[in-house]
């Protein structure tokens, strides 16, 4: 063997462990999904993911003392069908000689004949006698044209298109079916800036309603604007929603919608990086981190992971359902501590590569246990802090009717619109939390009197 052999040998295994770990990276990666990473279910393959959730071992349905629904009659009628009793009896009677003890009523719930309802406005024309000069009586300020759709309409349009994402084309349709109107795909794009611009007090309101929570839930998902990839963010608690449409996915997108930046409250996030940018106290999403755990243990054969899964999923349903105490809190953190250490164990950090510049790419193993010992205030704080969620539930059901519109109806056709979009979609998320009748919301914003939700719940 030559002197030279050696540092050949070594170069050679140095490339065999970094194919090697390239293979496991992509094995790994395709068995990816939704129960194992951040990737939405949408993505999943077509079986049934696995679920988080225990077995309770009650039977499924709606469970004993649930309060069912059912149609009951209305007190107040619009219309009374009397329906005489006529014919002859069985012994040969005749019913319409005989008066009637009572009457047994049934009802049918329907709706009216739907069509468009035209109001004329005439206004006197006068002409002065004196200067002859011609004047005729001033019209309403919501009747600038001479032929105009009024707020119903104008508010159905927007609901269709904003609340269920209904495409443009297919509004017009409907509506025409409807009420026979079918305004143009221009029409409903003015409709909807129209109803943006008139609820930028709501967002001011918002926005200063969402600083005084105190725990505030981020997310973001991609939105297309003529086929290129931009972003919508969300800031939500569980009576407010904020949504802003962006370029860009990094801090530069929570400064324009101007909340983020100045909360000093916690935030609950996925360990995104820009949301460390923040001065605002963090709080890791639980459920992301037992979705890493579990595609650890799975694919990459971490015992670690799975044993450090295991019991953040006991020592959540511990604090979930009151059984929790100081001593097991305390067992917990120093099992957690001792399983991230074996963690870093078994992933040592990857060694340099030759001539290669930048940090060195390390295991998903050793990151994830990294960020848990840097952030661990942040993913225990649950523990800890009460009204603290244990995941980031609320904004990821903010932000799911993206992705439902996304393939509903696509993206946008310039980025004024989604902004537009989105401050919609705040009020009527916002609405919907509250119980409040989102159809009146819309209506009365093209009334000119804006429905206004409670910003001191």
């Amino acid at each position: 063997m030559s002197e030279d052999a050696c540092p050949n040998c070594k170069r050679l295994e140095a490339q065999l462990a970094e194919v090697l770990g390239r293979l496991q990276a992509l094995e790994a990666r395709l068995a990816q999904d939704s129960t194992t990473s951040s990737q939405p279910p949408s993505k999943d393959q077509p079986w049934v993911p696995k679920s988080e959730r225990q077995k309770t071992g009650r039977s499924s349905g709606a469970q004993h003392g649930h309060v069912g629904k059912t149609l009951k009659m209305a007190e107040h009628v619009d219309e009374v069908v009397v329906l005489p009793l006529t014919g002859h009896c069985a012994c040969g009677h005749a019913w319409e000689s005989v008066n009637a003890q009572g009457q047994v009523a049934r009802q049918v719930m329907d709706l009216p004949e739907l069509c468009l309802q035209v109001t004329e406005y005439r206004a006197d024309v006068k002409v002065c006698p004196g200067c002859r000069h011609r004047q005729h009586a001033p019209f309403p300020d919501h009747v600038p044209g001479q032929v105009q759709y009024g707020p119903r309409v104008h508010g159905l349009a927007v609901y269709l298109n904003a609340a269920h994402f209904v495409p443009l084309e297919r509004t017009s349709e409907i509506l025409e079916a409807l009420c026979g109107a079918r305004p143009s795909d221009g029409t409903i794009v003015l409709n909807l800036q129209l109803a943006a611009d008139r609820l930028v007090d709501f967002e001011t309101q918002l926005k200063a309603a969402l600083l005084q929570r105190p725990v505030l839930h981020a997310d973001e998902t991609g939105s297309k604007v003529n086929g290129k990839l931009q972003w919508m963010h969300v800031v939500s608690c569980a009576q407010l929603t904020l949504y802003g449409h962006h370029a860009h996915r990094g801090f530069a997108a929570l400064e324009a919608m101007n909340v983020l930046p100045q909360f000093k409250g916690l935030l609950m996030h996925d360990a995104w990086s820009m949301y460390f940018k923040l001065s605002a106290k963090h709080v890791l999403c639980g459920a992301h981190l037992l979705r890493e755990l579990r595609g650890l243990a799975e694919h990459h054969a971490q015992i670690w992971a799975g044993e450090l899964r295991d019991a953040l999923r006991l020592v959540y349903h511990q604090q979930k359902d009151g059984t929790i105490t100081p001593e097991l809190v305390v067992a917990f953190e120093r099992r957690f501590d001792a399983l991230l250490d074996a963690g870093l164990k078994a992933n040592p950090p990857a060694l340099p590569v030759p001539g290669r510049r930048g940090r060195t790419k390390q295991t998903p193993g050793r990151n994830l246990a990294l960020r848990c010992q840097q952030h661990r205030e942040a993913v225990l704080r649950f523990l800890h802090d009460e009204g603290v969620p244990f995941d980031n539930n609320q904004a990821e059901r903010d932000i799911r009717p993206w992705c439902v519109k996304r393939k509903v109806s696509g993206g946008f056709r310039s980025e004024e619109g989604g902004q537009h979009f989105a401050r919609i979609r705040s009020y009527i998320s916002t609405l919907r939390k509250q119980g409040l009748n989102v159809w009146h919301g819309l209506v009365s914003v093209f009334r000119g009197d804006v429905i206004m939700p409670s910003f001191c719940c």
